[in-house]
């Protein structure tokens, strides 16, 4: 497989040049399509190390797993549209090097693929706990088969199912929701006093935390996880086990688990670039327009970028469905432009997430030692708006059931505005 060769990597991609977009993922299908949007005509090709079609993740915690979705609902394209487009697919094989100067994919079967430009979306994969990777009822949720294996396994054991989810972050907080929803007796465990502490801080974390006791979940923080037993042994000392075995805690006791999910974070996937030459520090460094090398620009979840706000820049790498849709369509836009004319990527993040029937939004970016006023609403309602100040400036809002209020404040967030000014539209 090879595409169309020659030229200097930095200058503008011709019309007739070739791409390769390693990732059939969100990010990468939005340059797909911005791609063929903006008149390119040459070769595209996507390649993604699993079967599926491009598809979205954000429902597999909830719609899919819920089963209010079959699993082809979550698809972001059919065949049919990619071939519209003219994409060439190359699915089940998994990159293993990039060669940057001749923008050369190795691929797990041998093969490899020459490009003109070359856009890397790998994404990130899930955290496990050690010990694990193939025991049996222990799941992490990232892919489409994940969800399918969790809702099996939960569906297997049926009603008061026991389910151990391991971190209190938003992927474990959704699958709890969901889980309980479908009946399953859940136990959420949180090594951090306050889960979401390091992302919303103390004050909303807490705030979040209460949902899950409102709702039957059993919520213990402080407590991490040693092990986990498999069913039947000796290590189970005689103690209760469910199907997946017995969860060993930090404090000595254990809990009797039929499933167990890992919702730990994740860790981007660049192992495949090591090689390259590319700088890899917490994903793959780019600068302020996507690009990490001449000829080579990334998005998504491994990304790690140049990012510009109120006349300072800082490294940052985001895990939002947000952020690696609008950065797949930018660095798209970067690698037409070449890289002396490619306009900065700029955005103003937004995130959500759905617990228990309640929709938490945040739109910027919090810090946990950030000021923070709830300024709609209240907590103990459990329905409020409240903004987080950084030197000054507003440095993000978050909802929880106040979308139509969170919202007036995105035009701040994006023109740099002062603290003072959305305490002042707050109280218009």
């Amino acid at each position: 497989m090879s595409g169309i060769r020659g030229g200097d990597p930095a200058s503008p991609l011709p019309p007739d040049g070739s791409v390769a977009v390693v990732g059939a993922s969100l990010a990468g299908l939005r340059a797909a399509e911005a791609l063929r949007s903006a008149g390119h005509r040459g070769r595209l090709q996507l390649v993604g190390d699993e079967l599926h079609m491009p598809y979205d993740r954000p429902p597999l915690s909830k719609q899919v797993l819920a089963g209010k979705w079959p699993p082809e609902r979550a698809m972001l394209a059919d065949r049919g549209k990619l071939d519209e487009l003219r994409i060439e697919l190359v699915l089940g094989h998994k990159a293993t090097s990039l060669d940057v100067g001749a923008r050369r994919i190795s691929l797990d079967d041998g093969s490899t693929i020459e490009a003109d430009r070359v856009l890397v979306a790998t994404g990130a994969r899930p955290r496990r706990l050690p010990g694990t990777d193939r025991q049996v009822g222990v799941i992490v949720l990232r892919t489409i088969d994940d969800a399918a294996a969790l809702r099996q396994q939960v569906l297997a054991v049926g009603e008061g199912c026991r389910m151990v989810v391991v971190g209190a972050g938003f992927i474990g907080s959704e699958v709890a929701s969901t889980c309980a929803e479908l009946g399953c007796q859940v136990t959420v465990l949180e090594a951090l006093p306050t889960p979401l502490a390091p992302v919303l801080g103390v004050l909303i974390g807490g705030a979040c935390a209460r949902l899950h006791s409102e709702h039957g979940v059993d919520l213990r923080t402080n407590t991490a996880v040693r092990a986990v037993h498999p069913p039947g042994g000796e290590e189970n000392g005689g103690e209760p086990s469910g199907a997946a075995g017995r969860v060993e805690l930090s404090d000595g006791s254990s809990l009797p688990a039929d499933v167990v999910v890992v919702g730990i974070g994740v860790i981007p996937n660049v192992d495949w670039l090591e090689e390259s030459g590319l700088t890899l520090d917490n994903g793959l460094v780019c600068d302020a327009s996507l690009f990490a090398a001449d000829g080579v620009a990334a998005a998504g979840d491994l990304a790690r970028w140049d990012f510009h706000r109120d006349a300072a820049s800082e490294m940052v790498r985001i895990e939002h469905w947000q952020i690696a849709a609008e950065m797949g369509a930018a660095a798209a836009r970067s690698l037409l432009a070449g890289r002396a004319d490619a306009a900065r990527f700029e955005t103003v993040p937004y995130f959500w997430s759905d617990q228990y029937g309640v929709r938490i939004q945040v739109i910027g970016r919090p810090e946990p030692t950030d000021d923070i006023e709830v300024v709609d609403g209240s907590l103990v309602d459990g329905r409020f708006v409240a903004l987080y100040g950084r030197a000054g400036r507003l440095a993000a809002a978050l909802a929880i059931s106040r979308p139509r209020q969170l919202m007036a404040y995105r035009p701040l967030l994006a023109a740099g505005a002062s603290l003072s000014e959305a305490l002042a539209l707050a109280r218009s």
